[in-house]
């Protein structure tokens, strides 16, 4: 069995996984992302170490049973550290050998967007498709590509931060450091943000947004906000689908959780004229099957060229 690691932006979730790569075991835990960039590191690792041995105490299961540690990371990983996770305020940290003092067995990072993309291909809804483009669309944006039926892997890191693409020239300025980053605009973390902000409660859970956005589409304000969200969202997917032109763009995270107010308007948006190139039909855009699963399941599933 093996052990999966999904780290968010403001929370942990951690599976057991068995050979078939079922999980039959799941902990979650929401994380204060105030702290400063070194207690938060120490908070992230006490976290895990805590729901890992509440996974095996529940289970009753040893760790000498547990072949392998896979942490999915929203940023850039080595092979043992964190090198930067803008939206974890974390730089340079090696998580890896910080989580062997507790539990000395191998462990693999990789990049969020990617686990979840491999999971979605091995298990999920990309299993039929040779190309393809995943989105992880939640705290901030993520991405990965199949083209050929193989990941894009950049030799030196893991690469297609499709999140920090440029959509707005001099826009807002993003956690790593440039401005009018995709994320900053197209993020879910960017929409709640805005009907926060209009309705002035910093308070709202993401349910309760989702009621007011359900609940209100004929309020103009509320229509406003979906309908520039959707515009700058549109922008950053027609530019992917120049570059790559997919057969389908699978989207996870949040985003899932309101596709009944947002999806049908996005294909719309795609469909207009002189939004894509050649005016081409977009491509079929589904929902990530394993949901906020795909991360945790895909950061155990070693990767086959």
């Amino acid at each position: 069995m093996k052990i999966g690691i999904d780290i968010g932006g403001s929370h942990v979730g951690i599976g057991l996984i068995d050979q078939n790569g079922t999980m039959i075991a799941k902990e979650e835990q929401d994380l204060c992302n105030n702290l400063k960039e070194e207690n938060y590191s120490q908070k992230l690792v006490e976290t895990i170490i805590e729901l890992i041995t509440k996974i095996l105490d529940n289970k009753k299961i040893n760790i000498k049973e547990i072949s392998l540690i896979g942490m999915a990371i929203p940023g850039t990983v080595s092979d043992t550290h964190i090198i930067k996770a803008d939206n974890l305020h974390i730089k340079d940290f090696n998580i890896a050998s910080e989580i062997n003092k507790y539990f000395n067995i191998p462990i693999m990072l990789r990049n969020d967007a990617k686990c979840a993309a491999i999971a979605e291909k091995e298990y999920g809804g990309l299993k039929k498709y040779d190309d393809a483009l995943f989105l992880t669309i939640g705290t901030g944006i993520g991405g990965a590509v199949y083209l050929g039926g193989k990941l894009l892997k950049p030799k030196k890191y893991e690469g297609f931060e499709i999140g920090h693409m440029v959509i707005k020239k001099d826009g807002i300025k993003c956690n790593c450091g440039r401005k009018g980053c995709f994320e900053k605009y197209a993020s879910m973390k960017a929409l709640k943000d805005k009907v926060q902000k209009s309705f002035e409660n910093e308070n709202l859970t993401g349910i309760e947004i989702k009621e007011l956005l359900t609940d209100n589409k004929n309020n103009e304000k509320i229509e406003k906000i979906i309908d520039e969200y959707i515009e700058d969202l549109k922008i950053g997917i027609a530019n992917l689908i120049n570059i790559f032109e997919p057969q389908t763009i699978s989207i996870g995270g949040s985003f899932v959780y309101f596709k009944d107010i947002l999806l049908d308007k996005l294909i719309q948006k795609l469909s207009e004229k002189n939004v894509l190139f050649n005016n081409q039909e977009p491509p079929k855009i589904i929902m990530a099957k394993l949901k906020n699963n795909a991360g945790i399941i895909g950061s155990v599933i070693e990767y086959k060229d």
